[in-house]
């Protein structure tokens, strides 16, 4: 008898399929849930797909949706072999959905978990106060959302058409004849379009989500049954950048789904306002966005072939943690700019800096130079300092109108905030920092009532390679180690070092709040390309040695890192000027392809690393002498070789003070003082001081962090789902 029950509740734990039909092996009757996973099912409707063995005839099959009949609600696949359909009207909470083949004994029920369309599913509360922007949001055809319809800013769904004029180069409102300056577009099928763009715009999970295709109005409307002629099946999630005041607020863009260069390849693009991380700055949010927002595209649209996600800055944060934490989401990856998270290498670097800035400023303005500070903090220009300080903006609570501007705190991106900023004078006012706006994960400290922080600098040697390379003298380490201090709650400079809440710091590291490389990433093709900014004079976040933090995690997950690909200085774009990021994409493709292709029983880690195309390698481009040449190479750390040459990376203030090139210890581990530590000698007096500084030693980076646990696997929740709950 072929009979079956799938729950909610399975498959769970690390790499478990979202695929429904894994649970049944091989039954002869399967019911797949095709636009997310059972348990998170949102807005009432769920894309299925019913697969049949051979001796069943699929024309048979009846489905109900709690007892009701939806079987004219299923229709056959584009591809032939079973039947897809579009079930709405689920009630909030528990579904069951029946399918059988009457006078057969061949009968499957899955179980479903709906929740509202405003969310949330995996990221617990909703953050208040929450401001609506859809007055503000403009649509592509030039128009406002209107007034939001409810509390969680939400809008009814629109549709909206343009194409791209040839006098311009702008996307202008199409009306429903072609005009004389319509383009026209050659997609990666090799399909010739007119240039016109079906662009949907709605609400999910408070945010405000868009969707953009090539299709012609004229063609039959793209549903999951019927794909249009300009779509090549193939998905790429677009991403905004930035950190800084991105809490409180909805949003009034997306990450551009309006991009020239992709959808004439036939791509679809979509995004959301809380994947811009301006908007946003928080992973976990942005991933349970990424996964509604993915099933309202694969609702109206059927499932793609694959998706990539991409984007720059903040976008790379999201593109890797999503990646990593919620595998399926995406199936390859294109960063620039990027930095594993914001949690590590970002913050702890913003931190520091702000540290040494005010040391070399306020504490001791005479004792070190411009480049013996630059050494200190290990940036590849001294302007960094100030300029990073300024970006420790993200986890300071506190507005002060007589706060200088490396100072400076609680931004906010919406007047109306202003006001209900949190200051002495208004200690229950809203925080305006990465860990108040992730508080869910964080939990509370007790000892302040705030979100608790993995923030740790307690045994940290600022300075120490800088030390043992003979740059700085026995006394400028003593002294700045000793009056360096730390940051209370509110990031106010205290005397004394800030150690991390156990708590905080264990779930940043055991979560994928620090991303760990070893979940989704161990089976997803990377390709990191950026231009090159750590010589700016003033200075500049998106160093280099960011991304090769990236593939040490990688690297020390898996094994290695054969899937991740880095370039750099390349002219970033698709056209012939610049074509270099349209390059890559058509890189990505092969790749992909080629996965997909191999049906080899072999591990999906091994099909990964050996589908890449044999060209695509590190690069960088060496542009020295006016030229431009292509120089094929591994990329390091250690700047060997032409393109370290060109293209050094430089440490971070942590990494100076002997921290791993991975950057993803919270609080360090503790070790005795030994002399044969330092390439100097310390006077019997200046041992004293040393060990008057670091009473309890300091940091041993070889032992991991003091906190972390071991991660917890992919597909957590936060709440309100109980399936695969983060403790």
């Amino acid at each position: 008898m072929a009979l079956g029950v799938l729950s909610a509740c399975a498959p769970q734990g690390p790499g478990a399929n979202a695929r429904a039909s894994e649970v049944l092996g091989s039954s002869d009757l399967r019911i797949v849930s095709v636009s997310t996973r059972p348990y998170l099912v949102t807005g009432g409707d769920v894309l299925l797909r019913i697969e049949a063995g051979e001796d069943l005839d699929l024309s048979q099959v009846r489905v109900s949706a709690n007892g009701m009949d939806v079987t004219e609600q299923f229709s056959p696949a584009v591809q032939g072999g079973s039947l897809i359909g579009l079930v709405d009207g689920l009630r909030i909470g528990d579904n069951e959905i029946e399918a059988r083949i009457p006078e057969s004994d061949a009968m499957v029920a899955l179980e479903l978990t709906n929740y509202p369309i405003s969310g949330p599913i995996i990221s617990g509360p909703h953050e208040m106060p929450y401001l609506c922007q859809t007055e503000e949001f403009m649509t592509a055809g030039g128009e406002t959302l209107g007034a939001p319809l409810d509390e969680n800013c939400s809008v009814e769904t629109r549709v909206e058409y343009v194409y791209l004029s040839t006098l311009d180069g702008e996307f202008k409102p199409y009306g429903g004849s072609l005009p004389p300056d319509m383009a026209e577009a050659t997609t990666l099928d090799g399909e010739t379009v007119p240039f016109i763009v079906r662009v949907q715009t709605g609400t999910v999970n408070r945010a405000i989500y868009q969707s953009a295709m090539l299709h012609d109005p004229a063609d039959p409307a793209p549903d999951p049954w019927t794909r249009s002629r300009g779509w090549n099946g193939k998905l790429v999630y677009t991403h905004g950048g930035g950190c800084r005041s991105g809490w409180f607020q909805q949003g009034r863009s997306t990450g551009s789904v309006l991009s020239p260069g992709l959808l004439e390849m036939g791509y679809a693009l979509t995004s959301a306002s809380l994947n811009v991380f301006g908007q946003n700055c928080n992973d976990l949010l942005a991933s349970e966005t990424h996964i509604m927002v993915k099933e309202r595209f694969v609702e109206s649209y059927g499932e793609p072939i694959y998706a990539i996600a991409t984007g720059g800055s903040g976008g790379s944060y999201q593109s890797h943690q999503t990646a990593d934490n919620y595998p399926g989401v995406f199936d390859g990856i294109i960063v620039s700019s990027s930095f594993p998270d914001v949690t590590s290498a970002t913050i702890f670097t913003l931190a520091d800096a702000r540290l040494l800035s005010f040391y070399f400023t306020e504490i001791a303005p005479r004792a070190f130079t411009e480049e013996e500070q630059r050494l200190v903090s290990g940036f590849g220009s001294w302007g960094s300092i100030p300029n990073l300080a300024r970006g420790a903006a993200r986890i300071d609570a506190t507005y002060s109108e007589t706060a200088s501007l490396e100072e400076q705190g609680a931004e906010v991106s919406l007047p109306e905030l202003e006001p209900l900023r949190y200051s002495l004078s208004q200690p229950d006012g809203i925080r305006a920092t990465v860990y108040d706006h992730t508080v869910n994960v964080y939990g509370v400290d007790p000892s302040t009532g705030f979100a608790a922080r993995p923030l740790d600098n307690y045994g940290v040697q600022y300075g120490l390679d800088a030390l043992n390379r003979g740059q700085i003298t026995t006394a400028q380490f003593l002294s700045l180690n000793r009056d360096v201090g730390g940051y209370d709650a509110d990031l106010n400079h205290v005397p004394q070092r800030h150690r991390a809440n156990p708590t905080a710091a264990r779930r940043a590291l055991d979560t994928g709040r620090i991303l760990y490389g070893g979940g989704g990433l161990a089976t997803t093709p990377v390709i990191d390309y950026r231009s090159y900014t750590d010589h700016r004079a003033g200075g500049d976040i998106h160093m280099i040695v960011h991304q090769f933090s990236t593939r040490a995690r990688i690297a020390a997950a898996n094994g290695h890192a054969d899937n991740h690909v880095m370039n750099v200085g390349g002219l970033w774009g698709f056209t012939e000027e610049r074509p270099d990021l349209g390059a890559l994409f058509r890189q990505m493709d092969r790749w992909l392809t080629n996965i997909q292709a191999d049906d080899d029983p072999i591990r999906l880690s091994e099909k990964v690393v050996r589908a890449k195309p044999a060209d695509l390698v590190d690069n960088c481009w060496d542009t020295q002498d006016g030229g431009r040449m292509n120089v094929t190479e591994a990329l390091t750390y250690d700047g060997s070789g032409a393109c370290g040459a060109i293209y050094p990376a430089y440490p971070t203030p942590r990494l100076v003070a002997g921290a791993p090139l991975a950057n993803n210890i919270v609080s360090c581990q503790l070790k005795s003082l030994t002399a044969s530590d330092y390439e100097v000698e310390f006077t019997g007096e200046d041992w004293v001081a040393l060990e008057t500084i670091f009473p309890n030693g300091v940091c041993d980076w070889t032992r991991g962090d003091l906190h972390a646990e071991g991660y917890q696997g992919t597909w957590l929740s936060f709440g309100p789902s109980e399936v695969n709950r983060a403790w």
